[in-house]
This record gives structure tokens, sequence and C-alpha cells, in this order.
């Protein structure tokens, strides 16, 4: 497989608090990689730092051989190669939806307004969004407002798509509208790094689970392997708070 993705001994800090200690991970192009694990132990900073979003203090992020974390210069455009769905949806309320789809690739891609806007279109027939166009987010539910902001993501073409909890401040009935999105773009074959809390979602997506505790990286393992033959004692003990 080919490999887009590669992490080295990536080391992070907030002053005196050590949030990712010696984390080394490889993704392949067109793997969907799930990471899990209790709260606070550093799996939203992991996708941040992925995304430069967050300096490190030690090692480095490469995304198809060219190192982006820390970047080589000031101004590189990597973060356009990767795209990033927040659990707090981050968008412009004085914005239609179509307007804070079309904003990136016209201002920061400089493409051509009326392309966007077809492909802006077709992206949101295909998430069921197309009648919500000249909306506000204000009245979208969590759910469709979640969805707008994967389709942001999908426009600027990224060669990586990282979701940090995109279900977590949905109420339940709106989640499986999120989630299945996300499994159709599996089908699709994107490149995918998923951190959730939604360990039947992560079963049934996932290429390979990654779980972590305490900053580290500490197991990884097809998620059958990982859901039924935990290698580790901590994983054993994380997965016996969740039902199956």
């Amino acid at each position: 497989m080919e490999e887009i993705l590669k992490v080295e001994h990536l080391h992070k800090s907030f002053e005196n608090l050590t949030v990712l200690e010696d984390v080394s991970l490889t993704v392949n192009k067109g793997e969907v990689v799930v990471i899990v694990g209790p709260s606070g132990c550093g799996k939203s900073t992991f996708l941040r730092c992925i995304n430069g979003l967050e300096d490190i203090q030690d090692g480095r992020v490469i995304l198809d051989g060219q190192t982006i974390n820390p970047p080589l210069q000031k101004g590189d455009n990597y973060r356009q190669r990767i795209g990033m769905v927040f659990q707090s949806y981050e968008l412009f309320p004085h914005k239609t939806i179509l307007g804070n789809i079309m904003l990136a690739p016209i201002k920061v891609q400089k493409r051509d307004k009326n392309e966007v806007r077809a492909e802006a279109e077709q992206l949101l027939e295909k998430v069921g969004l197309s009648s919500k166009k000249d909306n506000y987010p204000r009245q979208l539910s969590g759910g469709q407002k979640q969805r707008v902001a994967i389709v942001r993501a999908l426009i600027m073409h990224p060669e990586i798509l990282l979701f940090d909890e995109v279900t977590a401040a949905l109420d339940p009935e709106m989640v499986r509208e999120v989630l299945d999105v996300i499994l159709e773009l599996a089908k699709q074959q994107r490149t995918m790094l998923i951190v959730t809390h939604e360990m039947a979602f992560a079963r049934a997506i996932a290429d390979r689970i990654v779980f972590m505790d305490g900053g580290s990286i500490i197991e990884v393992s097809e998620p059958e392997r990982f859901f039924t033959e935990p290698r580790t004692e901590r994983a054993k003990r994380f997965l016996k708070t969740f039902e199956y």
C-alpha cells in the first residue's frame, strides 16, 4: 500500500504538561484509521498537530514525503491538503450555507466562483442538504451543520480528512445522519483519521484502531482483534466501559 502520512516521535507539551510523548504512526492512502481512548489522552491534540494547528516540541509530521510540521517555511499551503472537521462546526453565522462552503476555495485557492458554486451544490445534494443552501447556520440542526462542515472540508480537495469527535455535541437522533456521510466517504476510499467515542461506528468503519492513553499510543490493531482480543490490559479496561 502507498504511504501518505507518517508521524515520527511526536512530542507536544503545554508549558510543563506533556500531552503527547513519542507518538509515531503511519497511514496508507485510502486507509481509515480510528483513534480511541479515554478523555484527555491526547487524541484531539494529535489531530491538531497533524493539521499544523499546534506547534510541536520534537518529532515531525510528513505528508506524501514532505515535512509539514514543523513547517519548512512560513506560508506553506499544506493545510489545504488536510481537511479537518471539528466538534463545534466552526461555521460563520453571518454567511449562508453556500457562502460558508464557497469562501475558502475562492479566497484561498483562487478558484473560479461558478465552478466552486457548482461543486458546492453537488456536494450538498450528496449529503441531503441541497434545499438548505440559502439558509443560515442558525436555521439548521446540529446534524445538518456538521454535514455542512464535512462538505466545506471536501470542497478543498484534501488528501486526508481528519474528524475530531464530530458527533460529540449532537443529540443521539442526529448522530446517525453524520456517521452515514462518513461511512460513504470510506466507501470512496478516502484517507481518514477519526477520533470518536462511538465504538460501534469505530468497529464498522476502521481499517485499523489506534488506542491512546496518557499521551501515547498503547495499541494498534485491526478492529475485530481490538474489540474481541485486545492485547493490553489498559485496552481491556477501557473496553469494559462500553457495551456491544
